[in-house]
């Protein structure tokens, strides 16, 4: 799983029947500072995100199980529109926060 922003969609006119109606963005892997990381994916989403919005991104078998009909082939799935980042600047793990 990685943070992306949404960069553009992705028009397909012809699908298997398991992705009719599914949207199809293309995102920009990035960092938690925000810095782009890696090449533009394509993803489905069923989160209704938008062009600029920051989005939590699984992949693999992951990805097709978030979709109504698991057993499509799809190897990105936004699964979440991120609010906010936080980064505790000591570096200690997030327990009970």
């Amino acid at each position: 799983m990685y943070l992306a922003r949404v960069i553009g969609t992705v028009v397909a006119t012809q699908k298997v029947p398991g992705l009719q109606g599914i949207r199809l963005l293309l995102v920009q892997p990035v960092g938690e500072d925000g810095q782009e990381r890696g090449k533009p994916v394509t993803a489905a989403d069923l989160t209704l995100a938008g062009p600029g919005d920051l989005v939590h991104v699984t992949t693999s078998r992951e990805a097709a199980l978030v979709m109504p009909d698991p057993f499509v082939p799809v190897d990105a799935a936004i699964v979440s529109i991120v609010d906010e980042v936080y980064v505790d600047p000591t570096g200690a793990p997030a327990v009970n926060r």
